[in-house]
């Protein structure tokens, strides 16, 4: 059995539901999605991490403040899945937007 045979094919919509994944999958998951994303224009995404205990939401935040395409993000309006959803401001591919600033 070699890699490709664990591989499942994911919509890329800008929507990005992580009940259905592993949480051990997440850190390299997001990234890659996120650049699907931005490869094909969408560059607002909602990753639906649930409510829970808040411990997914914390770490999909953590992961988005770390990646340079990401422009901003912010939980999700009621409508959209409260702070059960994150919405995900891309940069158009080829901007990497966020400089460092120093104090």
């Amino acid at each position: 059995m070699n890699d490709t045979d664990d591989l499942i094919e994911y919509p890329i919509d800008g929507v990005l539901d992580l009940h259905t994944f592993n949480p051990c999958e997440i850190k390299e998951l997001i990234p890659d999605y996120l650049t699907a994303c931005r490869d094909q224009g969408i560059l607002q995404v909602r990753i639906i991490h649930g409510k829970g205990t808040g411990a997914l939401r914390r770490t999909v935040h953590a992961i988005l403040a770390r990646l340079p395409g990401v422009d901003s993000f912010k939980l999700a309006a009621e409508d959209a899945g409260g702070w059960g959803a994150t919405i995900v401001m891309l940069l158009p591919e080829g901007e990497t937007g966020r400089e460092e600033m120093s104090n």
